[in-house]
């Protein structure tokens, strides 16, 4: 932990600290948590041991929307009072730094982040943490948008053809390669959209890393992430969930695939779970697990363009393979012909 890091003004953050009337002893350390190029992530410690959560856009020039935490800190603010886990904010500013920044409490618990903390679970403790991630999902979705003040929040225009919009554009800016399973795919997504009967918070994007859960009960007891956070059908994130979520033989999961260990539950015990609590589609479901699918595929397909242009970055970690994307958009497809899409 130091004092000294990219990203981090310490000087600036001391008398942030001064001005929110934080209590601390200094010297201040910050240790940047996480790889991800999006919202930086700091733990911050003092002298005496106690730790806060800092967040930042990434370095660099960004457009003016792009990574807004002030944005997501107005949501995880929305819903202190919730039966949504979050952790609680304590203070958003811009006046100590050139860009936004996040104070929040920081939340002690479990991060299942890598397979050595996945394998490090005994099966219980797996089949609890996830037996808890469908019920949390299903709070969000309960969320009065009106009473918690996020109304406002983004368009409540049809979100599956936003959804579609967005990612096949994506697809034609990024791609390697030309994929005619991938373009099918896209055009019957297209024609086969649901009807969306509701409009709600969707995280956009839960999963196991975005999440902290108790040691003891595995229950969920803080919800991260929320820079993706938007207006839509609470569908999609069910959906995203059942993508991030290979079963035992898959590979769709790439180099961090929990859910093929014994003890976590099946994508149907999961689905299950979260039917049975909100009595939502069963359909829409199977529609949204193979968007999900199409656009991580995407996704995927962008990361490795990115890192075939920086030859710098060729060899960096996790870049997925041509094998994994045509994977995920195999299961995509296997899925979409059972439930007839």
């Amino acid at each position: 932990m130091t004092e000294t890091v990219a990203g981090v003004d310490a000087a600036a953050i001391r008398r942030w600290f001064d001005q929110l009337a934080v209590e601390y002893a200094a010297p201040l350390g910050f240790q940047r948590i996480g790889l991800g190029q999006s919202n930086l992530t700091y733990r911050v410690t003092d002298a005496e041991g106690r730790v806060w959560v800092l967040r930042r856009p990434p370095l660099g020039h960004l457009l003016a929307s792009a990574h807004d935490v002030a944005r997501e800190a107005r949501i995880i603010a929305a819903l202190e009072h919730t039966e949504v886990p979050v952790p609680r904010i304590l203070g958003v500013t811009a006046e100590f730094a050139e860009v936004p920044l996040v104070l929040m409490e920081f939340v002690d618990g479990t991060v299942v982040d890598t397979m050595q903390v996945a394998r490090a679970l005994t099966q219980p403790q797996r089949r609890r943490i996830a037996m808890s991630l469908p019920r949390t999902l299903s709070r969000i979705h309960a969320v009065d948008l009106a009473e918690v003040g996020l109304a406002d929040l983004a368009g409540h225009k049809p979100y599956a053809q936003r959804q579609l919009k967005r990612w096949s554009g994506q697809w034609e800016m990024s791609k390697t390669r030309e994929l005619p399973e991938l373009d099918d795919l896209t055009r019957r997504l297209a024609a086969a959209v649901p009807e969306q009967r509701e409009i709600s918070l969707v995280h956009g994007d839960f999963h196991l890393r975005n999440l902290i859960t108790a040691p003891d009960s595995g229950a969920v007891i803080a919800v991260l992430d929320w820079e993706l956070s938007t207006l839509g059908d609470p569908l999609a994130d069910m959906g995203s969930l059942l993508t991030y979520w290979p079963e035992p033989g898959e590979t769709t999961g790439g180099d961090f695939a929990p859910s093929t260990l014994a003890g976590f539950p099946s994508r149907a015990e999961m689905a299950g779970l979260y039917l049975d609590e909100t009595g939502r589609d069963p359909a829409a479901l199977h529609y949204w697990h193979t968007l999900g699918l199409w656009k991580l595929a995407i996704i995927a397909e962008g990361v490795m363009r990115r890192a075939l242009d920086e030859p710098e970055n060729r060899a960096a970690a996790g870049t997925p393979t041509p094998e994994r994307i045509d994977a995920l958009v195999h299961k995509a497809r296997e899925i979409a012909a059972a439930a007839g899409i």
